[in-house]
């Protein structure tokens, strides 16, 4: 490092800086960094990087850096009033606390907050990174942020973002739908359905309706059935839903949406005696229902380690490979569902 400064003429700490990725040396004193370091032989020890770091951090019990958390859904209050948004701001905050940062958070979508203005708050307050938490109905950032995106390392929960595509840190959608099935089937049923909004597995590129799919392989053609997806239009007119119910004559049920046991007891059935219900997304405020819990705190908590690996190793901007880390659900059990194993009675009937 010191023969890199020397031939510079910089200090050993721009140097070390500038090896790093620091914002607070200039882009063009960066890029001559790398290449005399290229250009003498430097490789930097990352060992030895990682324990510098922390030693620096601990001096005096300081904090070591902020992160940015940019709250990226419609609704500003979205950290503390969604239905499931705040797990994962919990579990950011958590391995955030754990590992010595803070975080400073923003809205996305304040009016009064475009990609420039953001880009020089982050910059004054010292922000080393970004994790995007709560897309909810697009998985694409708006261009105005790009800025950002090309000058921080970011990181994204609960989905897979294009226009960029960035590293991020979800469920693995696939393998909760396949698991939901897998345990229906291993209580009785026969004829298992999904309800799910068409918007919300665009969002998750298929993978909810493609683990359903691919799970329904084992059951002959006659108890496969088509997911159901009109959701919206259900809301506004319920015939829609008893549409398809008549037509797939479910025994249990996979949704993301408690109300669809309000739309079952207006066909006239009662839950578990004559047909099942099972979450996708099983949240402790409903600890009656049966399903899997995606562990979103864990998401949280991965998205964090993703973004304080790529500060660590210097990385900025999209990457050119995205990495994703996929976080396993597991079975909650609830009255929702029964074992129907010593039931001899037929699949459920379609009541007038």
């Amino acid at each position: 490092m010191k023969d890199v400064a020397d031939a510079l003429g910089l200090s050993k700490n721009a140097v070390s800086l500038a090896l790093r990725n620091d914002p607070q040396i200039p882009k063009s004193t960066r890029e001559k960094v790398r290449a005399a370091a290229k250009r003498l032989g430097y490789h930097r020890d990352p060992v030895v990087g990682a324990m510098m770091s922390r030693m620096r951090s601990q001096r005096g019990g300081n904090l070591k850096s902020t992160l940015a958390l940019l709250n990226a859904n419609q609704d500003r209050d979205a950290f503390e009033k969604h239905p499931t948004i705040p797990t994962y701001v919990e579990g950011c905050l958590r391995r955030a606390k754990h590992l010595g940062y803070s975080f400073d958070s923003f809205w996305m979508h304040d009016p009064e907050l475009d990609g420039e203005r953001l880009h020089r708050i982050l910059k004054a307050r010292g922000i080393r990174g970004v994790v995007i938490v709560g897309l909810m109905k697009e998985n694409h950032l708006p261009g105005r942020f790009n800025r950002i995106l090309e000058s921080y390392p970011c990181v994204v929960t609960g989905v897979r973002t294009r226009d960029p595509v960035l590293s991020y840190a979800c469920t693995d959608h696939y393998i909760i739908a396949h698991r939901a099935f897998e345990k229906a089937l291993e209580l009785g049923y026969k004829r298992p359905g999904l309800v799910l909004d068409e918007v919300i597995d665009r969002l998750v590129e298929g993978r909810f309706c493609g683990g359903y799919r691919d799970a329904q392989q084992v059951l002959p053609k006659s108890q496969q059935l088509r997911p159901f997806t009109k959701v919206e239009a259900a809301r506004r007119d319920r015939k829609v839903f008893r549409r398809w119910f008549e037509k797939s004559r479910p025994d249990v049920v996979f949704t993301l949406y408690n109300e669809v046991r309000d739309w079952v007891y207006e066909l006239g059935y009662q839950v578990p005696e004559d047909m099942g219900l099972i979450q996708l997304e099983w949240r402790e405020d409903d600890p009656d229902w049966a399903g899997i819990d995606q562990h979103n705190q864990i998401t949280g908590e991965s998205a964090v380690d993703m973004l304080i690996t790529m500060l660590q190793s210097g990385e900025v901007g999209p990457p050119v490979h995205p990495r994703a880390t996929l976080v396993s659900g597991s079975w909650v059990d609830g009255s929702t569902v029964r074992s129907l194993h010593s039931d001899k009675s037929n699949p459920v009937q379609v009541r007038e």
